[in-house]
């Protein structure tokens, strides 16, 4: 008894707040029937013996002690009674996406209205809406790659990291892939999910060979690769964000073409596929129909959840047999 009397409490202990009025409505009950009972306000208490009727029961016997018992029963097992906790396994989910998005000044190319990486932050906008229970991070590079989100469930707090991104945020210009395709593979690695993707959208690399072998790692690791193309192969010159030209004074101004052979090579060497901007939805769609749901998740070992138990269930049976005995005939007639 005093190891229970320090851990109980109730889960939901809003319910006890309904005890004042309910025992009130009993005692409401049991002044109205009392009235209605009462003739030796109209009848001469003489003659009134004569004139009662038989009841079915002894008016000693009232239901309502009882009926004010059973509705605290009620309100006491639904207010969560509880002094035990419980381990239970713990789950993750099945399925696990890294978005690896290319923030290099060629980005900022305007051959896709209004821009490339405002297409590319549209375009992963779609791709969130079908990660449904899959565990989303986010991952930006240029010379260096950074993690905007680890790997987490809430979507909504994803997007409202995308906005922001553009490639004058980032710290120093570049276009390195591989390091980025490295801390991805490192993300999703640790999620231990069944289902693993990184999903990279860039408009070009330029450290291809460290990419092919970043690639062929992943897919050693048996993680999905899919690259997505932003931009049009003839390309646009890249501009800053106050709409100019980014040009170096000593350098002629860059197309920035969209290198669709150098990406596709890169998606057959991780073992995946390439795509264009353009077939988001499409992807988005095999995504949506492709994603486990929660049901199908995965035992995390190791790993408990303590919760307190429900103990409400067990004046369950009390409650029915009261409400059996107040369901006699006559009782609330």
């Amino acid at each position: 008894m005093t190891d229970l009397l320090p851990t109980f409490h109730f889960l939901r202990p809003h319910w006890l707040m309904t005890l004042p009025f309910l025992w009130g409505m009993v005692y409401w009950l049991a002044r109205r029937d009392q009235r209605h009972q009462d003739w030796s306000a109209l009848i001469d208490p003489e003659l009134l013996p004569s004139l009662r009727l038989a009841v079915g029961h002894d008016s000693g016997t009232r239901p309502w002690p009882w009926l004010a018992l059973a509705w605290t029963l009620a309100a006491v097992a639904l207010a969560g009674p509880s002094w035990q906790r419980v381990q239970t396994a713990a789950y993750r989910a099945p399925t696990a996406w890294v978005l690896v998005l290319d923030l290099s000044p060629s980005m900022a190319a305007a051959d896709l209205t209004p821009d490339r990486v405002t297409r590319a932050r549209y375009a992963l906008n779609d791709l969130l809406g079908s990660a449904r229970d899959a565990r989303v991070g986010l991952v930006v590079f240029s010379d260096e790659p950074y993690t905007v989100t680890p790997l987490t469930e809430d979507t909504a707090t994803v997007r409202a990291l995308l906005p922001p991104l553009k490639p004058d945020m980032m710290p120093s210009p570049g276009d390195h892939l591989a390091p980025a395709l490295d801390q991805a593979a490192r993300l999703v690695d640790q999620a231990g999910a069944k289902d693993r993707r990184i999903i990279v959208l860039t408009d070009g690399i330029d450290d291809p060979a460290a990419a092919m072998s970043s690639a062929a790692a992943i897919k050693a690791q048996g993680i999905d690769l899919t690259i997505v193309g932003v931009g049009v192969p003839s390309g646009t010159a890249p501009r800053r964000s106050d709409g100019h030209i980014a040009q170096d004074t000593h350098a002629p101004i860059s197309l920035a073409p969209l290198d669709v052979d150098r990406l596709g090579r890169l998606a057959i060497a991780g073992g995946g596929s390439y795509i264009d901007l353009s077939r988001i939805p499409d992807l988005a769609s095999e995504f949506l129909s492709s994603t486990p749901r929660a049901s199908d998740a995965l035992t995390a070992p190791g790993v408990a959840v303590a919760h307190w138990r429900d103990a409400g269930v067990w004046l369950l049976p009390l409650l029915l047999v009261l409400m059996a005995f107040l369901a006699r005939r006559g009782w609330l007639s």
